[in-house]
């Protein structure tokens, strides 16, 4: 049985790990998740959020055993987290995610990826310190493949999510890189092209790297399956 620790991308919160969890809980482990700073139930005004306080969050949920499994943006986010105590947990999971790289913000990342498929929703606000994402292009994007009803589910959930924290660099990530990680790609993904998220992991070991036919959100496409290769990283 596992610690593992679910950490959300951009505008998400906890509840979209609602399917996930019953399925890792059914093969042993015991899975959990946290609000990220001003996301979900988190009360933090979004223009105080940064990359540190994503990262301290995530440390502040850990012990030395946890497993972390970071999505999307959340992969940034646990290499900040590891960067900066690798011995606060475990090993690292990222899914379909960014793994920082010494240096470059997560904007940079994604500018360096063959297109910017989430750019066009973006909805910046007057102060430029935040965003929104437009709501008609929401499905095709994160939910593409999802069973009915989610979209309308995720819809009034999906929060303001703060630029400062896509805009901060790691100088360092060696911390980070030398923890013991896994890669979930996702092969069907409409936010961060699959291209990128294998040249993100072309210098991996290929036992540390798995694959979905799935889009950007398989803990609601295919939850059984997802958490059937969780358990398998685990079980390594």
């Amino acid at each position: 049985m596992s610690d593992i620790l679910l950490v959300h991308g951009s505008c998400h919160g906890t509840w979209c790990w609602r399917d996930l969890i019953p399925e890792l809980t059914a093969l042993g482990h015991s899975p959990r998740a946290i609000d990220l700073p001003s996301h979900g139930a988190d009360q933090t005004p979004v223009n105080d959020v940064t990359l540190d306080s994503y990262a301290d969050a995530v440390l502040a949920a850990c012990t030395p055993d946890t497993v972390v499994l970071g999505h999307s943006m959340g992969g940034f986010v646990i290499s900040a987290a590891a960067q900066k105590n690798p011995d606060a947990m475990a090993q690292l999971i990222y899914l379909c995610a960014y793994v920082a790289a010494p240096g470059l913000t997560l904007a940079d990342m994604r500018k360096q990826a063959p297109s910017q498929p989430l750019m066009p929703a973006v909805r910046m606000r007057e102060d430029g310190k935040s965003f929104t994402l437009d709501p008609t292009m929401t499905e095709g994007l994160f939910y593409n493949d999802c069973p009915e009803g989610v979209a309308a589910f995720a819809y009034p959930q999906l929060c303001a999510q703060a630029v400062a924290p896509t805009t901060t660099a790691l100088p360092d990530t060696s911390r980070a890189d030398a923890k013991r990680r896994s890669y979930i790609r996702c092969m069907d993904d409409r936010t961060i092209p699959p291209a990128y998220q294998v040249t993100m992991t072309k210098d991996w070991p290929s036992a540390d790297v798995y694959e979905m036919s799935t889009g950007h959100s398989p803990f609601f496409a295919d939850p059984k399956g997802l958490a059937q290769i969780i358990d398998t990283i685990l079980k390594r």
